[in-house]
Order: C-alpha cells, then sequence, then structure tokens
C-alpha cells in the first residue's frame, strides 16, 4: 500500500492556491486570444485585450489575477490502495489552504459563521472539499478558488421531465441573463444535469472547473453544450458586460442518472479567470 505524508499533501495544497489565484491555466489563456480574435465589437475586443494584459502581468509579477482570490473549493480523488500518515487529510488540506492564502498575500474571505456575527477567519479556511475514492494509488488534488461575484449567479432548480430540453436551454438563458455583467464575463459555465439536488450542484461545480478544449463524450450532451454557448453569446451582454459577441468561452456540462419523476439541473458561473489548478501525488 502506497503511503503519503500528510505534509506533502499540505505543501501541494499552499503551491496550487497560489498557482490557481495568480496564473490563468493555458487553455483559457488561449481562449482569451481565440476570443479577441473572433470578437465582432471593438469595445469588446478592447477588454479582452485588457485581460490578456491583467493576466500576463499576474503571471509575471506573481500577484493575483483579480482581488477576489475566493473561497477554497477542493476536488480530492483518493486512490483506495493509498495510507495518510499523519494529519487527517481534511486537515491537511485547510492548513496547505491557510499557508498558500498567507504566504501567497491572497485575500481572505472566509467567515466563520453564515448570518449572526460573520467574523472573518483570516487565513481563507475552512475549504470546501470533495473527495471521491478512487481505484488505484493515486492521489489527485485540485484546488479551485471561487470567486462569489460568479457564485452568487449561480442557479439551481428542479425541472420535472415535462420540462425536458427546453426547460433546460430556459433555465440557462434566465442564469446567464441575470448574471449579466456582474459575474465578470466572458464566462466559463458548468451545468449539472440530473441525480438529486446535491448531486446536480456537484455536477455543475466540477463542470465549472473542466478545461475549455474539453468536450462531454457523450454526443447529445456535446450538441448541448454547443448549443448553450451559442445561446450565451446571443445575449450581447459581451466582455464585462459591455456588450460583444462573447459572452462565454464555454459551456461545460456534467450529467447523472436521475429519477423518473425529476429533472434536476444547476448552473454554476465562473467569471473569465475560471480559477483552478491540480496536482497529482
Amino acid at each position: 500500500m502506497k503511503k503519503i505524508s500528510s505534509k506533502d499533501i499540505t505543501d501541494i495544497v499552499a503551491k496550487l492556491c497560489i498557482e490557481a489565484c495568480c496564473n490563468v491555466t493555458p487553455d483559457m489563456y488561449r481562449a482569451f486570444q481565440k476570443a479577441k480574435s473572433t470578437e465582432e465589437l471593438p469595445l469588446g475586443k478592447d477588454i479582452l485585450g485588457k485581460l490578456i494584459l491583467n493576466a500576463d502581468i499576474a503571471k509575471e509579477e506573481r500577484i493575483p489575477i483579480c482581488q477576489d482570490t475566493g473561497m477554497a473549493v477542493v476536488f480530492v480523488e483518493i486512490g483506495q490502495n493509498i495510507q495518510i500518515e499523519g494529519k487527517y487529510i481534511e486537515d491537511a488540506i485547510n492548513e496547505g489552504i491557510s499557508r498558500g492564502y498567507i504566504d501567497g498575500y491572497l485575500r481572505k474571505s472566509i467567515v466563520a459563521e453564515p448570518i449572526f456575527n460573520r467574523i472573518n477567519t483570516k487565513n481563507n479556511t475552512p475549504a470546501v472539499i470533495h473527495t471521491r475514492v478512487i481505484p488505484g494509488d493515486s492521489l489527485k488534488i485540485k484546488v479551485c478558488p471561487k470567486g462569489f461575484g460568479s457564485e452568487n449567479k449561480s442557479v439551481l432548480k428542479m425541472l420535472v421531465p415535462a420540462d425536458g430540453l427546453e426547460g433546460v436551454k430556459k433555465l440557462f438563458l434566465e442564469a446567464v441573463k441575470l448574471a449579466g455583467p456582474n459575474a465578470c464575463p466572458p464566462m466559463v459555465i458548468g451545468v449539472g444535469i440530473g441525480g438529486t439536488m446535491e448531486k446536480a450542484a456537484l455536477l455543475a461545480k466540477k463542470a465549472a472547473v473542466r478545461s475549455v478544449n474539453s468536450s462531454n463524450e457523450h454526443l447529445d450532451y456535446k450538441k448541448l453544450e454547443e448549443d448553450l454557448l451559442k445561446l450565451a453569446n446571443e445575449t450581447g451582454i459581451g466582455p464585462q458586460g459591455l456588450g460583444g459577441t462573447t459572452t462565454a468561452l464555454k459551456v461545460n456540462i456534467e450529467w447523472y442518472p436521475t429519477h423518473i419523476a425529476g429533472l434536476p439541473v444547476a448552473i454554476n458561473i465562473n467569471c473569465h479567470a475560471a480559477r483552478h489548478a491540480e496536482a497529482t501525488l
């Protein structure tokens, strides 16, 4: 059985926090460049150029892409043949979040309790951690700092089977229009379909941090990704909400089997940074 030290987990999480907040991923950077070349409005083209410049400065000077360095969402895939030595894995991850946000001079945005006192924890913990046990002996960690300008525009609705495909499209379009400029477009939009209420939301979150170069393997859902992207860009919201033909860079869909009486749909919107970084131990 492979053994992994909790210290190694803490160290890699700290690095991933800084990496995700300061570096636009290569696929996103190329998406910016492509969008700039295809954007039809001069103002939209100019804004996309500024987003590219901002990404260049952030990478060169090792500073955050955006002042909102988000709430840390962490996806963990842990092989069933792994033994974690030392601290409990969630404690190790939270220690890494704390170190990364403090050492990286990243804004700490987490309050310890959501309604009554809202006192800042001062180290951006706790993270939201999703753990999945997989075959084998690898440990994959994906850190996704989620800003709340876009997170606040997320939508979850329990549609019924009679709503069908058109119901999904209608809900999606309503969410994009509601988000408007507040989600810092051009957006990356994750759509989760199926399962139960919480499963749909988790699917949408996973989809929102999937590569913009990826497509759903199911041909019907791949086509739906393309159709929804077209719908988003036809709104004319444009880069930073100032008009244009690039409201979204990508729509990703994840789906799961569901009940005969249900059609859960969740929409999770990412701003143009769509921050995430990952590593495998």
